[in-house]
């Protein structure tokens, strides 16, 4: 029997080789192939409210990235994100920190937070506005860490954030806010969950 040399391997004379086709296949209803897997939320202008909401995150969700375009609020408090089961969100229980680091006064500061993840530190003024992307990513057991930076060159400086969040439940929102009473007045925020 006479064998010829293809890619991969060697196949007896008078065989061919047919390559498999995939006609899109499914997980859980998600399509996983020859078509996004990334789902995108609807842009909200953070111009008004003192909380923004991202609600009906689907419960096979494994990964959240939110892109901030300079956000900012008429008050000084730090901006926050929070995770929510049931649609409540969870306001105690964070594991996370948020470092400040300054171009124009050469200086860097950190704090520890437990009723959210840090975007911003506190102290800030009303007229800096935030931009960056911060992604959530799911450990396990509804167990949540996350990570990302912003900048505003509104004031010259950088917030590098990260941390961990076990919830109560399956996610399925998320949550900008700053302390709940500041509020927002410029720029635009949205999501991308797969």
């Amino acid at each position: 029997m006479a064998l010829t040399q293809v890619a991969g391997g060697l196949i007896a004379s008078g065989q061919t080789i047919t390559s498999p086709t995939l006609s899109s296949p499914t997980i859980n209803g998600t399509p996983v192939m020859g078509a996004s897997v990334i789902t995108s939320g609807t842009a909200v202008a953070s111009t008004s409210g003192t909380a923004i909401n991202f609600t009906s995150i689907p419960s096979w969700v494994k990964r959240i990235t939110m892109s901030l375009n300079v956000v900012s609020t008429n008050g000084t408090s730090a901006i926050q994100i929070q995770l929510g089961t049931g649609g409540t969100p969870e306001t105690t229980g964070y594991n996370a920190m948020s470092v400040f680091t300054s171009t124009s006064i050469n200086t860097t500061r950190g704090a520890i937070i437990t009723n959210g993840f840090p975007i911003t530190i506190g102290g800030v003024s009303t007229s800096d506005n935030f931009s960056g992307v911060i992604t959530i990513c799911l450990i396990g057991s509804n167990t949540w860490a996350c990570m990302g930076s912003v900048c505003t060159t509104s004031s010259g400086y950088v917030v590098t954030l990260s941390g961990s969040k076990t919830l109560a439940g399956v996610l399925n929102m998320v949550r900008l806010i700053a302390n709940g009473t500041d509020t927002f007045d410029a720029g635009s925020i949205n999501i991308l969950y797969e």
